[in-house]
């Protein structure tokens, strides 16, 4: 060993004693956290560095490669454990808003349901609306028809009776006329028959006295011879 490397090699072994307290705080303490705590990143990340900065201080390359190891370890942890709150951030936000989505898409469907249930009720209300009124107006219809046909029935009616009447009215004039005739014709007869009786009568009694006219001159003549 060469007498300028000795002096080096002293402080290399205080070091290493003055660092057993260290190690033992990771060993007993940090260990057993998890292995991207922020407070174990960062204690090791400083262990790191200063091994880092006595290694190359004392020229010895081998704690200078482990101190720059186990800094940049616990950087890549350190990043990686920021990059994951980061997406765990994102993850969190996305979840945020697709249950903000699901909650507007089912607060929409709702509306949708909710306006879709008014609208078929409203359209069932209209139906039975139109429904009720097109039985009042086919009633009123059939109730105008029934009526319109009871009128024509009544002026049919009417028809038929004042027909029946008139015919009954010329039904009696004939027969009055008929009756009318007959009671000239038989009068007309019975004055004929009257005249006829008086002139039969006139006759006889006109018979009657040339027959006791001729009797006379008979008797007459008689007494003469």
């Amino acid at each position: 060993m060469k007498l300028t490397t000795f002096p080096f090699a002293v402080l290399g072994f205080q070091y290493k004693v003055a660092r057993i307290p260290l190690q033992l705080i990771e060993d007993r303490l940090f260990a057993r956290m998890d292995a991207e705590t922020p407070a174990r990143l960062f204690y090791e990340r400083s262990l790191g560095m200063m091994d880092a900065a006595v290694g190359s201080a004392l020229g010895d390359s081998e704690l200078k490669m482990r101190g720059e190891a186990l800094a940049e370890r616990s950087d890549a942890l350190s990043r990686a454990a920021r990059l994951d709150a980061a997406a765990a951030r994102k993850e969190a936000h996305a979840a945020a808003d697709l249950r903000s989505t699901l909650n507007n898409v089912a607060e929409k469907s709702a509306r949708a349901r909710a306006s879709a249930n008014r609208d078929v009720k409203q359209a069932w209300t209209e139906a039975e609306e139109r429904k009720s009124d097109a039985a009042q107006a086919a009633g009123e219809r059939a109730e105008a028809g029934k009526h319109q046909a009871d009128e024509v029935a009544k002026r049919r009616t009417d028809s038929v009776n004042e027909a029946k009447r008139v015919a009954q009215e010329n039904i009696r004039a004939n027969e009055g006329k008929a009756s009318a005739a007959a009671k000239s014709q038989l009068d007309s007869a019975q004055a004929k028959q009257s005249e006829a009786d008086h002139r039969r009568a006139q006759a006889e009694r006109i018979e009657q006295l040339a027959d006791a006219e001729k009797q006379k001159r008979q008797e007459a003549t008689s007494r003469k011879s």
